[in-house]
């Protein structure tokens, strides 16, 4: 991306005085900068013809009258307008089938998901061109996360095509509350289409099965950007004794199980997603001899057994986001839980051990996040000897110009 992303070819241009806008299509927008961003927010907006309603798909121009793109507008929104697609093209409603069909096509056809699993995210908002949406698809049930009214207005539309092309039958669609009432979306104009989904579904993710809580779980109540990695440490840890934090509903503790861990324990302070994981070993024939849960706080658990003397040949840590927001005091306050919560888990890693920690903010770059776990290591007198770092699977990709919807990161090591 370009300092200040400003492309450099209009660097020296100098907007005209006057700009002729009765030749423009409208509805339309205009752009106080040049800029690459999908997101635009209400220092960056210009001008915005009359006749825009919310909701409206609205042509996009620049500062110098060029057209740039297409996008949804909402002006009561906190991003007022999501840009699209950047061209020069003249493009209407057509585009959303074509980014859906391509986003489809990315999963099936190059990556052939469905080979190995039927749970995967099939649109990753900005990162498939469909700014304010997220669906990830679970057996024949779609989970549709929806930021934007005109995503809102236009998903019923969508629907036939998404279960045509994935073969799917139900749609859960869910709205933020807070987000809905800034966006003026009103879920209960999606009762009818939602009528018939399932509260809970079973999945496969290779040789390993799951029960989704729709109604119970966090989010959409499974986390397929973790499935790579999740299998990834079963083949890790055979034979070893394995603490998972976070365990949530048991993803890495019953892929380690299934990889030859002898002895997991699972911590979560939700008691209802240890219950659900507790189904899932189930499911799995895991014997709970072998994977033990724990309900509580991982916090408070880990300082017990530092306490105690415990230490585990490996130790998996995936908390909930600390940092939600750029306010500094707030940030620096989930950075410090990060710091707390890894210095711990380090600490309970046996000399040569393996440690595998993750963090979902969005606002945390990697390397803030690796320089956090260091520090914290390094704290202890010890040191990481880092193999790898990874994030979400190819189900989960990002446009080159927005690269901050890059969220998940894991790092894994050796702790030395």
């Amino acid at each position: 991306m370009f300092e200040d992303d400003v492309r450099p070819e209009k660097n020296e241009k100098q907007a005209p005085a006057v700009i002729d806008r009765s030749q423009w299509a409208r509805p339309w927008a205009q752009l106080k900068f040049v800029s690459f961003q999908p997101a635009i927010f209400p220092r960056m907006l210009g001008e915005v013809s009359r006749d825009a309603k919310p909701g409206d798909l609205v042509s996009v121009y620049d500062k110098f009258g060029e057209r740039v793109g297409i996008g949804l507008f909402n002006p009561r929104a906190k991003m007022p307008l999501r840009v699209v697609t950047h061209t020069s093209q003249i493009l209407g409603e057509e585009y959303f089938e074509t980014a859906i069909r391509r986003a489809v096509a990315l999963r099936k056809d190059w990556f052939k998901l469905d080979e190995t699993t039927d749970a995967y995210r099939v649109l990753n908002s900005d990162g498939d061109g469909v700014s304010g949406l997220t669906i990830d698809r679970y057996g024949d049930t779609l989970y549709c996360d929806v930021y934007s009214l005109g995503i809102f207005q236009r998903l019923p539309k969508w629907l036939p095509l998404l279960h045509e092309l994935l073969g799917t039958k139900h749609v859960r669609v869910h709205v933020d509350h807070d987000l809905g009432s800034l966006e003026g979306i009103k879920p209960s104009q999606m009762k009818e289409i939602t009528a018939s989904a399932p509260d809970k579904v079973k999945i496969k993710e290779g040789g390993v099965k799951y029960e989704v809580d729709f109604a119970e779980g966090h989010k959409t109540g499974f986390f397929c950007d973790q499935r790579d990695n999740r299998k990834r440490f079963g083949t890790l840890v055979k034979g070893m004794r394995v603490l998972d934090l976070c365990s949530y509903t048991g993803g890495f503790s019953i892929n380690a199980a299934l990889g030859g861990a002898d002895e997991i324990t699972a911590v979560d302070l939700d008691e209802k997603v240890i219950a659900q994981g507790r189904r899932n070993a189930n499911l799995n024939q895991i014997s709970p001899n072998k994977l033990k849960w724990v309900h509580t706080d991982a916090f408070a658990y880990a300082r017990q057994m530092q306490k105690n003397g415990e230490q585990f040949d490996a130790v998996l840590c995936d908390p909930p986001k600390f940092v939600m927001t750029r306010d500094p005091a707030f940030a620096a306050e989930g950075m410090r839980k990060y710091a707390d919560l890894n210095t711990i888990a380090a600490s309970l890693v046996k000399p040569g051990g393996l440690f595998v920690t993750a963090s979902c903010s969005g606002l945390v770059s990697l390397e803030d996040f690796e320089g956090c776990v260091i520090k914290g290591v390094h704290r202890l007198n010890r040191r990481l000897q880092i193999f790898d770092r990874t994030g979400p699977g190819v189900d989960h990709p990002v446009y080159s110009n927005c690269l901050e919807s890059r969220y998940l990161k894991l790092l894994w090591a050796r702790v030395l």
